[in-house]
């Protein structure tokens, strides 16, 4: 077995058996049994490698007075897998620390590291980031796991064919900015990189700043903030601005500095993409402002400003198709009842069939096995421009985006319902009742 070394995990053959055979939380949580009382790095080794089998974004392991509990963020929703004997947990510890480079007679602040862990028999390599933190009972450690093959073409989202088509045309515009919003979770990394994926080709130049860098993409030219080096996302931008790029890529705006760069390239004949953190996507204007920007900044260089959120979908083993209640049928009729006609849905009478989950070993008994996208955009046209600029409130513009077709969140939730892809209660559960 190839010796270990601080910052990457090797996984061997044996463990990567184990792990293939994992199709659920009780099998992983025996599999994890049985590795525990073998060596700290072969127990590790299994919940890094299981966890990857299950497409688990984040492993948490949480101290308590007498153990530590191991839970797994499985479709953005976290599921207890085991419970570790105290020295345990230690140890694991100790190996988590030293393999994220952080520093191990720290236990008093926050920490964060990352690792790589290698798959031998395909060479894949999944970057892992580790954060400590000080708890009452010890130091509780989340480890996101970063997978490639969360990275999708923009056809791949599970856009509706309306939304493609505008998505689709946008980034290929020569300047402007699109701004992706919602919160810590909810997709708009994978978006923004599907975006790049489909634009990106060797007669243009692309630079991403980004806090951190989250996958590595061929073709473009990816840098990192560091602020102990001086490099933060408004001295990067202004560095990038000076390569002469076609399409930038800012990680997230969170300062008016940074704010009046991107605003500035976008107006300067570069397509800029970047994130925010609001509401929905009206909330977008509101924010900016509320960093310091001005409105006549803002609203000539946005194209574009979308909000999402990520919905589980039906497991499709054993889920059911069924007609909805008369209370849901009617909720359904109310909110999709102005729906613009672009956009294609069924009858909603009784011969509608909506799903409705079950519960089985494939789903570990959720009823839901994968997530999908939500979504609501409005572009920025002419009018909508001379519109920001009379100072409208959040809800005036969001009224005026959807006067000019906007589909909202839940709206788009709604039609996924329809289409068999998730419940009304988990869209209800994302975006509210």
């Amino acid at each position: 077995m190839p010796e270990k070394i601080v910052g990457e995990v090797r996984i061997s053959q044996s463990v990567l058996n184990i792990a293939r055979e994992i199709k659920n939380v009780s099998g992983f949580r025996e599999e994890i049994e049985k590795n525990l009382e073998k060596s700290t790095t072969e127990a590790l080794d299994v919940v890094l490698s299981g966890s990857i089998n299950l497409d688990a974004s984040d492993i948490h392991i949480e101290p308590a007075e007498e153990n530590a509990k191991i839970r797994l963020r499985l479709d953005g929703v976290l599921q207890d897998v085991t419970l570790l004997d105290k020295k345990i947990y230690e140890s694991l510890l100790s190996r988590i620390k030293l393999l994220s480079g952080v520093k191990l007679n720290i236990a008093d602040r926050p920490q964060d590291g990352h690792f790589t862990v290698t798959l031998d028999d395909k060479g894949r390599a999944i970057e892992v980031r580790a954060s400590t933190l000080p708890a009452e009972f010890g130091e509780s450690v989340v480890l996101r796991i970063l997978n490639p093959k969360s990275l999708v073409s923009i056809k791949a989202l599970g856009l509706r064919e309306d939304l493609l088509s505008v998505f689709s045309k946008e980034i290929k515009m020569p300047n402007g900015m699109i701004v992706v919003t919602g919160p810590t979770g909810s997709g708009k990394t994978t978006t923004l990189y599907a975006f790049l994926k489909e634009i990106q080709n060797p007669e243009i130049k692309t630079i991403t700043i980004e806090d951190p860098i989250e996958y590595r993409l061929e073709g473009i030219s990816q840098t990192q903030v560091s602020k102990s080096k001086g490099y933060d996302f408004a001295n990067g931008l202004r560095a990038i601005v000076r390569q002469d790029p076609d399409v930038i890529l800012v990680g997230e705006i969170r300062d008016l500095e940074t704010a009046s760069i991107a605003l500035q390239a976008a107006l300067t004949g570069h397509l800029v993409l970047t994130t925010l953190h609001t509401n929905d996507a009206a909330g977008t204007v509101a924010r900016l402002q509320a960093l310091g920007e001005k409105l006549i900044n803002i609203a000539p260089a946005i194209n574009m400003i979308v909000a999402q959120r990520l919905v589980r979908k039906v497991c499709k083993v054993c889920s059911k198709m069924e007609s909805p209640s008369p209370e849901i049928l009617d909720k359904l009729k109310k909110e999709l009842d102005e729906i613009p006609s672009k956009v294609k849905i069924p009858k909603l009478d009784e011969n509608l069939k909506i799903p409705k989950i079950g519960s089985c070993k494939d789903c570990n008994f959720t009823g839901f096995r994968g997530r999908t996208g939500i979504y609501e955009a409005f572009l920025v046209d002419d009018e909508m421009e001379n519109f920001i600029l009379t100072v409208p409130s959040i809800a005036s513009l969001k009224e005026k985006a959807i006067k000019k077709s906007m589909v909202t969140i839940k709206q788009d939730g709604l039609i996924r319902v329809l289409q068999g892809i998730t419940t009304v209660e988990e869209v209800e559960r994302v975006t509210g009742e």
